[in-house]
């Protein structure tokens, strides 16, 4: 049985009055009208919702103010830790029968397809080398994506692979490599999908052992062939590298969005780590702009104090870059700060450091891991960040990010959906429910802790994993909320 669907003309109706209630107020933060039908017609193919990384679905999602607080939850007992996000398709052919459906990608590597009605796991796939990964601390944190067509999901391994499986039973079509070190480079960010292409990257280990490098790989989704990579360090050398055979060390791609696509142009945008800067080959904590085929450099930034940032483990890169629209970028990092940034300067390949239209602080003034939720619409374009001591919304007003609310909460990646924001404290604090306009808790949704973990929110359900990547951990808990 379906849980809480909402007919289009009712889903409507109410959001036009929270729209109209908002505006009078002088504090309209409600987000574009749900387009694209009721719960039920929607899937959530990959982390922060869309290519590029908004994490705020347009859509109805069937939880509102007046129902988040009677959601029941459901802990899916898995055979793996998934330090990540789900993914969601609704209604798709599985073992014969048809299904709606969570797809999730372990640390060691296992993909599991588990039925969002009941919790039972229908399929999993488990790499051939998975029993000499169990336990060590060759990981991913790769959350999967679906492919257009919902017959197929790609999904990372501790192996460096990436793998297309099918949705109705997950056998593998085809596995490629994206390192030739996977000991060194690990597949740590979501993997993202544009314009019939899997877009992926790398980065090193804790404790950024060498030799690694960060770089952008894009795959045919079709047949597999690596179409190209391109090298953030020796980014002269195009194609896979033998990581020793590069100078430099480091730079690696690791926020949790890693490569953001912007939609109507099919460029890929990504942020990167310690590691040097050169403004020629190489692009240590920079956030940069790729063609669609990741073949070169077409726009770029570091903060003027690029090698202070490198020399004290500060990598501009923890985050990804964020589209704000309008020719702006948001990019965060582990010095505390958010940068605004006006793109249009940065374009070309000739080498910008500074030039920043605003420096703001982070939610607690701490590290941000976390990818921003950003909402673009008639009513303004809105930020939403959280870090370990803090969430916090700002509205974007002539290039600039104006405070509305914050608070004192930890969260990861938020997700705002319909007027609600979902943010996971992964300190065991649970999953708050807060108003996106005024930060006004709704719920707490109990649940364990975790690390990376952020939720989706569709169809009527909540999706939420638990557990930490570091805890080297065979076994895991996947929550499930909803509507009674």
């Amino acid at each position: 049985m379906r849980h809480g669907p909402l007919k289009v003309s009712r889903g409507a109706e109410r959001l036009s009055l929270v729209l109209l209630a908002l505006t009078c107020t002088g504090h309209s933060t409600a987000p574009p009208s749900g387009g694209g039908g009721p719960p039920g017609t929607q899937d959530w193919t990959r982390f922060g919702w869309d290519a590029g990384g908004s994490n705020a679905p347009p859509i109805a999602t069937g939880i509102t103010a007046a129902n988040v607080a009677t959601l029941v939850r459901q802990q899916v007992a898995i055979d793996g830790t998934v330090d990540a996000s789900a993914i969601y398709l609704h209604r798709v052919p599985v073992n014969g029968g048809t299904h709606d459906v969570f797809f999730v990608t372990t640390t060691y590597g296992k993909t599991l397809a588990i039925d969002a009605q009941n919790g039972v796991v229908l399929w999993r796939y488990t790499p051939a080398n998975y029993a000499s990964w169990a336990g060590s601390a060759q990981v991913t944190t790769a959350t999967p994506v679906a492919d257009p067509n919902r017959q197929f999901v790609y999904a990372a391994a501790p192996d460096g692979a990436i793998r297309k499986l099918t949705v109705a039973d997950g056998s593998v079509v085809w596995t490629t490599a994206i390192t030739l070190l996977p000991g060194r480079e690990k597949i740590a960010s979501a993997l993202n999908y544009f314009n019939g292409r899997v877009i992926a990257t790398t980065t090193g280990y804790i404790g950024d052992a060498p030799p690694y490098q960060g770089h952008v790989a894009v795959l045919d989704g079709a047949t597999g062939n690596l179409v190209s990579v391109w090298n953030s360090l020796c980014s002269d050398r195009p194609g896979l590298i033998d990581p020793a055979s590069c100078s430099q060390s480091g730079s690696g791609i690791w926020g949790r969005t890693g490569a953001v696509i912007d939609s109507s142009s099919g460029t890929i945008f990504v942020a990167t780590g310690n590691g040097l800067w050169d403004g020629g080959t190489n692009w240590g904590d920079a956030a940069l702009e790729l063609d669609a085929d990741a073949t070169h450099l077409i726009g770029n930034y570091t903060p003027t104090n690029t090698a202070a940032l490198n020399a004290g483990d500060t990598d501009l890169g923890s985050t990804s870059p964020v589209l704000l629209g309008g020719g702006l970028i948001a990019q965060g990092g582990k010095d505390g700060l958010i940068r605004v940034l006006d793109w249009g300067a940065m374009s070309g390949v000739t080498p910008h450091q500074g030039g920043e239209g605003q420096l703001t602080s982070t939610p607690s003034g701490g590290d941000l891991f976390s990818s921003p939720a950003v909402l673009r619409g008639a009513t303004g374009t809105w930020l939403f960040a959280a870090d370990g001591g803090g969430t916090a919304a700002w509205r974007l007003s002539n290039g600039q990010l104006q405070p509305v609310w914050a608070n004192q909460n930890a969260g990861t990646s938020p997700v705002i959906a319909d007027t609600l924001l979902f943010v996971y404290d992964p300190n065991g604090g649970g999953l708050r429910v807060y108003r996106s306009d005024t930060g006004v808790q709704l719920a707490d949704l109990a649940c364990g802790g975790g690390h990376w973990n952020s939720p989706i929110v569709i169809d009527g359900k909540i999706a939420l994993p638990e557990g930490n990547s570091n805890a080297h951990a065979t076994s895991g808990v996947l929550d499930i909320w909803r509507l009674p």
